[in-house]
């Protein structure tokens, strides 16, 4: 693989869900169909104190953290990515938990098994626009982290 340095377009980032069945032997990844638009929250649990020998300065240790990736894109109906997505509205609990792939464009993979999905809007808009597909997907414990050359 070739090294990736520099600048790069945000359309470099790309995004994958498994699209199998539940209870399926092997997870069959698929991309998501125009996806426009993404942001990234880290929530960082950070643990704070204050101890006399620090003379008033306060000590911190980050102790939890979780990541969600909020996406906005088009329903596409027949794309099998897009579609998974948007059948998890209808669907609660363990249901909505589905295997995600967040590729960067230098090759690192963040692979969050069973993330939450959160699909928050699956069509609504201005007669005239195009139907969107709006969803939240939440960390749901620590993701594998391959860098590139690793796999």
């Amino acid at each position: 693989m070739n090294e990736v340095t520099g600048v790069y377009p945000c359309y470099e980032n790309q995004f994958q869900v498994d699209t199998s069945d539940s209870g399926a032997s092997a997870p069959s990844m698929k991309g998501i169909a125009d996806c426009e638009t993404f942001g990234v929250s880290f929530d960082n649990g950070v643990e704070e104190w204050t101890p006399f020998d620090q003379k008033g300065w306060t000590r911190r240790l980050m102790t939890a953290k979780s990541v969600t990736i909020s996406v906005t894109a088009k329903r596409n109906v027949g794309d099998a990515g897009n579609d998974a997505v948007a059948a998890l509205a209808w669907k609660n609990g363990r249901s909505v938990e589905r295997d995600f792939h967040w590729t960067f464009p230098d090759g690192t993979v963040v692979k969050f098994a069973s993330a939450v999905f959160n699909v928050t809007n699956i069509g609504a808009g201005d007669s005239t626009a195009v139907a969107p597909l709006e969803f939240e997907v939440m960390s749901n414990g620590k993701p594998e982290i391959i860098l590139p050359g690793q796999e």
